[in-house]
Protein backbone atom coordinates (compact mmCIF):
# COMPACT_ATOMS: atom_id res chain seq x y z
CA UNK A 1 0.00 0.00 0.00
CA UNK A 2 1.28 3.43 -0.25
CA UNK A 3 2.48 6.04 1.82
CA UNK A 4 -0.68 7.91 3.01
CA UNK A 5 -0.60 11.88 1.75
CA UNK A 6 0.15 14.45 4.49
CA UNK A 7 -1.77 17.85 3.44
CA UNK A 8 -0.14 20.84 4.56
CA UNK A 9 -1.66 24.56 5.46
CA UNK A 10 1.54 26.46 2.95
CA UNK A 11 0.75 28.74 0.32
CA UNK A 12 0.77 27.67 -3.40
CA UNK A 13 2.69 30.75 -4.79
CA UNK A 14 1.75 32.33 -8.39
CA UNK A 15 -1.15 31.48 -9.42
CA UNK A 16 -3.26 31.91 -12.78
CA UNK A 17 -6.48 31.74 -13.28
CA UNK A 18 -7.43 29.97 -16.61
CA UNK A 19 -10.87 30.39 -18.73
CA UNK A 20 -13.28 28.09 -18.78
CA UNK A 21 -12.83 26.68 -22.17
CA UNK A 22 -14.81 23.19 -22.19
CA UNK A 23 -18.07 23.23 -23.83
CA UNK A 24 -21.63 23.52 -21.81
CA UNK A 25 -23.01 19.26 -21.94
CA UNK A 26 -25.95 20.33 -24.34
CA UNK A 27 -23.80 21.57 -26.33
CA UNK A 28 -21.94 17.45 -26.30
CA UNK A 29 -25.27 16.23 -28.03
CA UNK A 30 -24.83 16.33 -31.25
CA UNK A 31 -28.33 14.69 -32.54
CA UNK A 32 -29.81 15.35 -35.58
CA UNK A 33 -33.51 15.47 -35.71
CA UNK A 34 -34.36 11.95 -36.35
CA UNK A 35 -37.52 10.86 -38.25
CA UNK A 36 -38.53 7.28 -37.57
CA UNK A 37 -39.29 5.07 -41.24
CA UNK A 38 -40.43 2.03 -42.00
CA UNK A 39 -37.77 -0.23 -44.69
CA UNK A 40 -37.16 -3.34 -46.32
CA UNK A 41 -33.62 -4.11 -46.87
CA UNK A 42 -32.01 -7.32 -48.43
CA UNK A 43 -31.13 -9.43 -45.72
CA UNK A 44 -27.56 -9.87 -47.11
CA UNK A 45 -26.99 -5.86 -46.66
CA UNK A 46 -28.76 -6.62 -43.07
CA UNK A 47 -26.50 -9.02 -42.46
CA UNK A 48 -23.76 -7.39 -43.90
CA UNK A 49 -24.00 -4.10 -41.17
CA UNK A 50 -24.55 -6.22 -38.60
CA UNK A 51 -21.44 -8.14 -38.55
CA UNK A 52 -19.47 -4.61 -39.30
CA UNK A 53 -21.12 -3.50 -36.47
CA UNK A 54 -20.26 -6.22 -34.24
CA UNK A 55 -16.38 -5.88 -35.59
CA UNK A 56 -16.40 -2.21 -34.17
CA UNK A 57 -18.59 -2.63 -31.21
CA UNK A 58 -21.19 -0.19 -32.48
CA UNK A 59 -25.18 -0.08 -33.69
CA UNK A 60 -26.28 -1.54 -37.59
CA UNK A 61 -28.87 1.10 -37.27
CA UNK A 62 -26.29 3.55 -36.47
CA UNK A 63 -24.31 2.62 -39.73
CA UNK A 64 -26.93 2.85 -42.08
CA UNK A 65 -28.39 6.25 -40.89
CA UNK A 66 -24.38 8.03 -41.43
CA UNK A 67 -23.75 6.33 -44.51
CA UNK A 68 -27.08 7.53 -45.85
CA UNK A 69 -26.37 11.00 -44.47
CA UNK A 70 -23.09 10.66 -46.05
CA UNK A 71 -24.57 9.65 -49.57
CA UNK A 72 -27.08 12.80 -48.97
CA UNK A 73 -25.11 15.49 -47.82
CA UNK A 74 -22.54 14.55 -51.04
CA UNK A 75 -25.16 14.02 -53.46
CA UNK A 76 -26.39 17.84 -52.19
CA UNK A 77 -23.83 19.59 -52.66
CA UNK A 78 -23.51 21.22 -56.09
CA UNK A 79 -21.72 19.30 -59.23
CA UNK A 80 -18.72 21.21 -59.73
CA UNK A 81 -17.76 20.84 -55.74
CA UNK A 82 -18.01 17.30 -56.11
CA UNK A 83 -16.51 14.49 -58.48
CA UNK A 84 -18.47 14.79 -61.93
CA UNK A 85 -19.30 10.78 -63.31
CA UNK A 86 -18.55 10.27 -66.69
CA UNK A 87 -22.02 9.70 -68.71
Amino acid sequence: MSEKIRYTNEPLGNLKVVPDFLPRPEDLIFRDEGVKVTIALSKRSVEFFKGEARKHHTQYQRMIRRLLDAYAEHHSQPLSTRSRRAS
